[in-house]
């Protein structure tokens, strides 16, 4: 029995990788054997997050927003922020959400589970002096009790366990520190992203769970409980080619690596942008959207 119930599983992992979808771990497998040895299986599927990137770092580095400096002045001037600030940059990813207070003269500790996300953020930001590489997630950050002024996380939030990492942040938070939560959203003004945003939905089974939308101003309200919640909202831009197109799509992680799927995303991608271009470009507009603990 144990023997047919490995093999299923591997199998099923085979069957996933093979058609480019998302690493996946089978968590659960139930079985229902008669007497003639015929079996109904089914798997319950679960997501690392924690290794939801580590097959798109490049593409990450390469092809997904910065974040506005405007980002760094709307703090000073709400809850006085300044370069004297300790951050601590929950799900740092490649270190792109550090680099403004980086360079605005702040310690960071950038905390990031995923090895080769972390890998990468440690190559990008070496040359800081203000920068420590933190092994650590939402939930056991490995910070000591009260130790930074700003809790910062950029396009990570849905991922964390709310409940654990609410209790984390309270413990390494100094009693006057602030959480900030920020995503670079995509805009759906345009024609144009509407049509991308369309092509996701029809393509792309896992994007209609994972999406960042789904995390509403509720949640994020009831979170900062028993604090008031403020926000804002920064205006963010690329402008890309179709190779830059391709691979900010395939920075994500509800992106197929390989396989049919991959090709049929990248070939309706391929339409989208010859209906769009202008002189072989087209823009990605953002909403870059913050939140805050009052």
């Amino acid at each position: 029995m144990w023997s047919v119930k490995c093999s299923m599983i591997m199998l099923v992992g085979l069957w996933t990788r093979l058609l480019g979808f998302p690493q996946v771990a089978i968590t659960k497998a139930y079985f229902i054997i008669f007497d003639n040895f015929t079996a109904i299986i089914r798997f319950q599927a679960m997501t690392d997050n924690t290794k939801r990137f580590a097959d798109h770092v490049n593409d990450y580095i390469k092809y997904r927003p910065s974040y506005p400096q405007q980002m760094l002045k709307v703090l000073e001037q709400r809850i006085s922020f300044n370069k004297g600030k300790i951050v601590a940059d929950i799900g740092s990813g490649t270190g792109l959400s550090s680099i403004p207070f980086l360079e605005n003269g702040n310690k960071v500790f950038a905390v990031e589970p995923n090895e080769e996300m972390r890998a990468a953020q440690e190559r990008m930001l070496a040359q800081f002096n203000q920068f420590t590489s933190i092994n650590g997630t939402a939930e056991s950050t490995t910070l000591a009790d009260h130790s930074v002024d700003i809790i910062f996380s950029g396009q990570a939030f849905h991922w964390f366990d709310k409940i654990a990492s609410k209790e984390e942040f309270r413990r390494i938070l100094k009693p006057d520190g602030t959480i900030v939560l920020v995503w670079n959203s995509r805009s759906t003004r345009s024609a144009f992203q509407v049509a991308y945003e369309k092509i996701l939905y029809d393509t792309i089974e896992e994007y209609k769970t994972v999406n960042h939308r789904n995390v509403d101003e509720k949640i994020i309200s009831d979170f900062f409980l028993p604090q008031e919640m403020e926000s804002a909202t920064i205006a963010n831009s690329q402008v890309f080619d179709l190779d830059g197109l391709k691979g900010r799509l395939k920075s994500s992680s509800y992106c197929p690596k390989a396989g049919v799927a991959l090709e049929e995303l990248m070939s309706r991608i391929d339409g989208l942008f010859s209906k769009f271009e202008d002189r072989g470009k087209v823009e990605f507009v953002y909403d870059t959207i913050m939140f805050w603990s009052k």
